[in-house]
């Protein structure tokens, strides 16, 4: 997992220049604005393991977005989103080109060898049938301990985007069978295409345009059904 992890962050950290014009750290959201695009990632719940103050609060807006990408690897796990972050100014660029079809729209229920990772919204009804596996499971859900025995049998594999900056994505996609058809899914989805040599096979995310208006809803704790109006959904896929 730690080979797949490094393969993770070095195709994420890959030529990426220009500085970082903006930072938020709001209570939903992380923010980092750069010179081409904008990256968007679930902050951490206080309270999480490793969650604490940032140790240079005040000096991270104006830096370069390659050093706060290099936080990816930092201790403290508001740094790694961050640097997560960052990499998406990088690659959801503002101009970038693509699908706008929902990433889940991709997935085929077919019972329980369709898996998904991440109880997005009306999931039971876009996807009926389907193995869930969330970190706090609800009623029907599987704990991530399910993960190792469901992943491996999957035809269909939806993940949540969140599972980059927690440090899960790595391990579940050294789970998952070549055959399957896997989707990285939601707003802080990198739109990066190397990621496509790791196993992913979509990556749907979130592009901001309105970008005083995303930094103010973020500010302001908002969250994804905020935040989408002011952005373009981006689907990718291999060529």
């Amino acid at each position: 997992m730690a080979v797949m992890e490094d393969r993770l962050q070095a195709a994420l950290r890959h030529d990426i220049s220009g500085i970082a014009k903006r930072v938020i750290i709001g209570l939903n959201w992380t923010y980092v604005e750069g010179p081409v695009g904008a990256g968007l990632v679930h902050t951490p719940v206080r309270g999480t393991n490793g969650c604490h103050s940032l140790p240079d609060t005040g000096k991270y807006q104006g830096r370069g977005l390659a050093d706060l990408a290099a936080l990816m690897g930092s201790d403290n796990i508001f740094e790694r989103v961050l640097g997560y972050a960052a990499a998406n100014a990088h690659h959801n660029r503002y101009d970038l080109k693509g699908m706008t079809t929902n990433g889940l729209d991709m997935i085929k229920p077919c019972v329980e060898r369709t898996v998904v990772v991440g109880r997005f919204p009306k999931v039971n009804e876009k996807l009926p049938g389907a193995a869930v596996i969330e970190r706090e499971p609800g009623p029907g859900d599987y704990p991530p301990e399910a993960a190792v025995d469901l992943i491996p049998a999957a035809k269909y594999l939806a993940i949540t985007a969140s599972t980059l900056s927690n440090g899960s994505l790595a391990g579940l996609l050294a789970l998952a069978p070549e055959s399957a058809f896997t989707v990285l899914v939601g707003p802080s989805a990198p739109l990066c295409p190397a990621l496509f040599a790791l196993g992913v096979n979509a990556l749907s995310g979130l592009v901001p345009e309105d970008l005083d208006s995303t930094a103010r809803r973020v500010a302001e704790g908002g969250t994804v059904r905020a935040l989408k109006p002011v952005g373009r959904s981006v689907t990718l896929i291999p060529d």
